[in-house]
This record gives structure tokens, C-alpha cells and sequence, in this order.
């Protein structure tokens, strides 16, 4: 399965630069992730629980950023065993393109699974795959940024507007 997308993010590209690199925002934009841990020279170890169809699993895997060019691009790659389910390998080459006082994330997806996940058939994977591309940059964006409108900073109880820009600052 291959995707290809864009993204504008209302923050600079320094700042999504760094959101990239941050093992902390990466988990909380990985659907499922239940652990991150490590750095982006070093690589992270994650684990991930996942439901593809009748298949639910935990998977324990590994995730590299590699082809650095601070700060306009990177690849993302993560590999990760569902024991009986399978396995899926996956990756992201990302581009940032600044836009003003924007920047456009750009992001062409590719995935791979076997195993009993690889039995579903190639349109509940192609679908599973692009969901969970498509919700990590739209939490990757809301992580950055913060959730937009004004009905939001109006909410006492809603999440403040660009937390990480101010934890970079």
C-alpha cells in the first residue's frame, strides 16, 4: 500500500522539526502506542495494539529515523512483530516545506504486513493502512499546533494551543 499527502501546520518548521524527533509526541500521535522509548539517533523501541479486521494484536517493534536533512526532511521506518497475527513494516518519507509562518508536511506512506494479517485481503489492510497514516499526521498536526478554532481556547478544559511550540521555545 502506498499513500501520498499533504499537511499544513500552522507553526514553523523548527518546531515541526523537533515534534518529529520527540519520542514523546510520536507516542501520543502512533494509534495504539502503549510505549515509546529511545531517541532519534539511537532508534526507538515501541509497542502498539492494533485491531485489522478480526485480528487484534500487540505489536513490539522497532522505529528508525533515518536520511536527516535538518530541518526539511526525514524517513520514518517501523518494523514490528504481532506474534501469530503477523508482522507489519511500514514507512514514511516526510518533507517540509515552509509556508510563511506555516509549513507543509508532506508524506508519502508505504506498508507491508503477513502472516494472518497479510490473509484479510488487500482492501481491509490498503484501508487499515491509510486510516492509521492519516490519523498519525492529523495528531501529529493537533499535537504541534493544538487543537485550532476558536471554540478551543475559549474551553478552559480543551487542550491550550501550541503546548509544544511553548515546551521549544
Amino acid at each position: 500500500m502506498k499513500l501520498s499527502e499533504s499537511q499544513t501546520i500552522n507553526v514553523d518548521a523548527a518546531t515541526v522539526w523537533a515534534a518529529l524527533l520527540d519520542p514523546d509526541v510520536l507516542k501520543a500521535c502512533v494509534p495504539g502506542c502503549t510505549e515509546m522509548a529511545g531517541n532519534a539517533d539511537d532508534g526507538f523501541t515501541a509497542t502498539v495494539v492494533q485491531k485489522v479486521g478480526p485480528v487484534k494484536a500487540t505489536f513490539k517493534g522497532i522505529v528508525t529515523l533515518s536520511d536527516r536533512v535538518e530541518p526539511t526532511s526525514l524517513t520514518i521506518t517501523g518494523e514490528g512483530k504481532g506474534g501469530p497475527a503477523g508482522f507489519a513494516k511500514g514507512g514514511a518519507d516526510v518533507r517540509l516545506e515552509p509556508d510563511g509562518e506555516s509549513t507543509v508536511l508532506h508524506y508519502a506512506v508505504e506498508a507491508k504486513v503477513g502472516g494472518k494479517l497479510a490473509q484479510l485481503g488487500s482492501r481491509i489492510i490498503d484501508g487499515f493502512a491509510k486510516r492509521m497514516a492519516e490519523e498519525f499526521f492529523s495528531n501529529f498536526k493537533d499535537a504541534v499546533e493544538g487543537p485550532g478554532g476558536d471554540d478551543a481556547e475559549a474551553d478552559d478544559d480543551a487542550p491550550k494551543r501550541g503546548w509544544f511550540k511553548r515546551l521549544t521555545s
